[in-house]
């Protein structure tokens, strides 16, 4: 107790690290911590790259075991979120390549793009994602819209969009460089301003509509 609250004059110790230490010596209640904690954010990053929520559910039961399992390689270099969250999209890629047989999907999938034509200024690129997501009355719209992406975008968003992690946890969470985050998060934001767009001059249009007698 009083090494960690020394340490708290030299270098601020996470309270996850101490819980996973405590795991590591066999106290599962400091794991079923950990677990309470992230299971949710787990569960939704699971959810929008499995698309199912049994599978969903398997994938995060999944990534806890390993990485109780593992959790003698966690070295507190990142956060345990960060560190977790690389071993769950890992168990949700791996089972969408059971799924999906005879197609390999990775986060480093090409994808067919127009690069070229992308616009750099993306400042007011529609709709805040964020905002959205609070309004129960549009979260449906987005979710399947951002369902819409293909896998290593919508992994991209996800992290550093909707659960907000940083560009630089979103790189180490899934093992790419940050210039391959920020290419991705780009091409996910472009597809995803044009998709609702549509669907907002689609609506704003039976609106009119509606209004002409």
């Amino acid at each position: 107790m009083s090494s960690s609250i020394q340490s708290q004059g030299t270098a601020e110790v996470h309270p996850d690290v101490l819980l996973v230490e405590q795991a590591r010596r066999g106290d599962m209640d400091a794991f079923e911590k950990l677990v309470r904690q992230y299971e949710r954010q787990v569960f939704r990053i699971a959810q929008h790259i499995v698309q199912n929520r049994e599978d969903a559910e398997d994938v995060v039961q999944d990534a806890f075991l390993k990485a109780y399992e593992k959790l003698d390689q966690f070295q507190g270099n990142s956060k345990f979120y960060t560190w977790l969250v690389r071993i769950a999209v890992n168990e949700a890629l791996m089972r969408l390549r059971k799924r999906r047989t005879g197609r390999m999907v990775s986060i480093d999938e090409d994808v067919e793009t127009e690069e070229g034509s992308m616009p750099r200024d993306l400042a007011d690129w529609g709709p805040d994602p964020e905002a959205l997501y609070g309004q129960s009355e549009m979260a449906e719209i987005l979710r399947k819209t951002i369902q819409g992406l293909p896998p290593g975008f919508r992994v991209v968003f996800v992290l550093r969009d909707v659960e907000g992690l940083s560009t630089e946890e979103t790189a180490e969470s899934l093992g790419l460089s940050i210039p391959a985050v920020k290419s991705r998060l780009l091409r996910a934001r472009l597809q995803l301003r044009e998709r609702l767009a549509r669907y907002f001059r689609k609506g704003s249009r039976g609106k009119a509509q509606d209004g002409v007698k």
